[in-house]
C-alpha cells in the first residue's frame, strides 16, 4: 500500500518562463513551442507575473496590444504561488480563492521550482476516486 502524498511537490512540472521585458510575440512563441497555455514572468529568479494564452488573445486581438508590447503590459501580478511543501488541499483552495488554473510553486526563499496545474491535480483526484470506488465495491462485493 503506498502512503498518502502530503505535499504538491510531486504534481509540479517544469515551467516556462520569461522576462517582464520580453515581447508578447516571443510570449507566444514560448507558450507554442512548449504546448503551455502560461508563461511565468520572473526576475532574479522570483516569479512577477504570469502570461496565459487568454491573456494575449484578449490583448492582442480584442485590445490591440502590439505583439512588441512587453509582456508586463498583460501580466497578472503579483502572482499568486503556493510552495512546494504545501498541501493538496492548500493547493486547491488558493486556486479556488483565487480563480485561476495555474499556480507558480517556489520554495522557502520564494524562488521559482515549477508549476501546478487544476487539470494535473483533477487528474489525480479522479484516479484517487477511482481507487477508492474500487476499494468500496470490492468490500461490498465480500460481504
Amino acid at each position: 500500500m503506498r502512503a498518502v502524498t502530503k505535499t504538491i511537490e510531486t504534481f509540479v512540472k517544469q515551467v516556462v518562463t520569461a522576462s517582464p521585458d520580453d515581447t508578447l510575440a516571443s510570449v507566444a512563441r514560448l507558450m507554442d513551442r512548449h504546448n503551455v497555455g502560461a508563461v511565468v514572468l520572473v526576475e532574479n529568479h522570483k516569479p512577477v507575473g504570469i502570461v496565459t494564452d487568454r491573456d494575449l488573445a484578449l490583448e492582442l486581438g480584442a485590445r490591440g496590444l502590439s505583439p512588441q508590447a512587453p509582456a508586463r503590459k498583460a501580466m497578472h501580478s503579483p502572482v499568486q504561488w503556493v510552495y512546494r511543501d504545501d498541501g493538496v488541499f492548500d493547493t486547491t483552495q488558493a486556486l479556488m480563492e483565487h480563480g485561476v488554473r495555474r499556480l507558480p510553486v517556489v520554495d522557502n526563499d520564494d524562488e521559482l521550482v515549477g508549476i501546478v496545474t487544476l487539470d494535473d491535480l483533477l487528474r489525480v483526484l479522479s484516479r484517487e476516486l477511482s481507487n477508492l470506488s474500487q476499494g468500496i465495491k470490492s468490500e461490498m462485493e465480500v460481504k
